[in-house]
């Protein structure tokens, strides 16, 4: 079969007759796959993800427990597992625990907290003792700056995805989306494409909300599909210097405070117990700033990290987070940014990657809009830093950022450019990558992800 890759390149098309020919090749790919169209189940797959999120016996789990708490009884587990702070489920008759729910028992419960504490001492994450220098520096210099940005970092990355061997059949097209650095953000400048291991790519526009660099290449019997990119931005950190008499009243007429302040269906809902937690947290508040300091705060106060499942395991997860008490840094984002929009705060999600030097992984935030001020950034993974020591520290990741990130997406759980025939591995974010060849989605035991700094 004819690619769109290889129609690209031999016919030297212009922008136009691409997007033309991407919608012919789409449709080409889709009658060959419709019979593995047809044969998938989401049930099947559900079933298949959850499995591997659920790798954990209650042996496994009690015998780590028993390093912190040697008289541990079932009983004991029991409670924990209907708080949530021990996370399990029923699967084809069989109990089975989270990958991550005994470490998470120690990050969930204050009293568990307490004797791990005791045990091995008090733990700060790597990015505070970078961000603990980086954010006052932002504090001092960006009130110099019209764009509110300061400190800039200069990175050169690498990206590398690699596919099991054999993990699709010899001479079927590999189809993969690698991620890479927004080009349409204020604090994100000079993104530049070095390297790709695929000469012919495609990069998605601006106007995708996920940002990706496009490849293909067929499998070769017992080797590795390796795709690759290397690519160097800068990235500035910011800080609004928000102040409650700066804030002035919404037009909410607008037809952006409509879109941000309305539902967004499957993971920004506006349930009974959504709006009860809002109208609470509220109260008689008018001030917007005001009004995101307390859910800020109650969230920061009340929902602790932990390590969590795939996304496109759970329903909803601002629910979920409520209902568990824990969450990771893109369900307390959606958490906020729920709240926020049921408090007349328009709010979208942001994300990508932290890259504080050896402390890199996936991360998740948002953004506000206050009207006066414009769009702000808000990290409520991380919340209030225990490093504060003043107001303007305290308040830093509402309407502030550190120096050290990867915008990569704009909104979660849209399309990716070109469209992918089956569904994501991340129904949520777009930060690993995605891969899929023609006789389904390659889910993320099938593949690896690695992303490297480069001088």
């Amino acid at each position: 079969m004819i690619t769109l890759l290889h129609l690209t390149h031999r016919l030297g098309l212009r922008l136009a007759n691409c997007r033309r020919q991407i919608a012919s090749s789409l449709l080409l790919l889709a009658c060959a796959t419709m019979a593995s169209a047809q044969n998938y189940s989401w049930e099947a797959d559900l079933h298949y993800r959850l499995l591997r999120d659920f790798g954990r016996s209650h042996a496994d789990v009690k015998a780590y427990i028993q390093r912190y708490i040697p008289q541990v009884t079932d009983v004991q587990m029991a409670q924990w597992e209907q708080t949530g702070a021990l996370e399990c489920r029923t699967i084809d008759g069989e109990k089975r625990y989270f990958n991550n729910a005994a470490p998470n028992l120690f990050r969930i419960d204050a009293q568990c907290r307490k004797k791990k504490e005791a045990k091995d001492g008090s733990y700060r994450e790597g990015y505070e003792e970078v961000d603990k220098e980086n954010v006052p520096a932002i504090i001092r210099n960006a009130p110099t700056d019209a764009r509110h940005l300061a400190e800039p970092k200069h990175l050169k990355i690498r990206y590398t995805i690699t596919v099991k061997a054999d993990a699709v059949p010899a001479g079927e097209m590999v189809r993969c989306w690698l991620p890479f650095p927004r080009t349409d953000i204020d604090r994100q400048q000079g993104v530049k494409l070095l390297a790709a291991s695929q000469t012919d790519y495609l990069r998605s526009p601006d106007s995708c909300h996920h940002s990706s660099l496009y490849m293909e290449r067929r499998a070769v019997a017992g080797e590795p599909t390796v795709f690759s990119e290397t690519f160097e931005y800068t990235s500035y950190g910011s800080w609004f210097n928000l102040r409650p008499g700066d804030i002035k009243s919404y037009d909410t007429h607008s037809a952006l405070y409509k879109e941000y302040t309305s539902e967004r269906d499957v993971h920004i809902i506006f349930t009974p117990h959504m709006r009860r937690l809002a109208a609470y947290l509220k109260g008689i508040e008018r001030n917007p700033l005001l009004r995101a300091r307390k859910i800020f705060g109650w969230i920061d106060g009340n929902i602790p990290w932990a390590s969590a499942r795939e996304y496109s395991t759970i329903d909803n997860i601002p629910e979920y987070v409520l209902q568990n008490r824990h969450g990771d840094c893109g369900q307390v984002t959606l958490l906020f940014l729920t709240l926020c929009r049921l408090s007349g705060i328009p709010a979208r999600f942001q994300s990508g990657f932290m890259l504080h030097p050896d402390a890199e992984n996936l991360h998740d935030w948002g953004e506000l809009y206050f009207e006066g001020v414009g769009w702000v950034p808000v990290d409520m993974s991380f919340g209030i830093p225990s490093y504060a020591r003043n107001e303007a520290e305290r308040w830093f990741f509402l309407g502030g950022i550190d120096s050290w990130r990867m915008v990569v997406n704009s909104d979660f759980g849209m399309p990716l450019y070109p469209a992918k025939r089956f569904p994501r591995s991340e129904t949520v974010d777009f930060q690993r990558g995605e891969v899929e060849w023609a006789g389904g989605n390659l889910y993320f035991d099938q593949w690896s992800w690695n992303l490297e700094k480069v001088e």
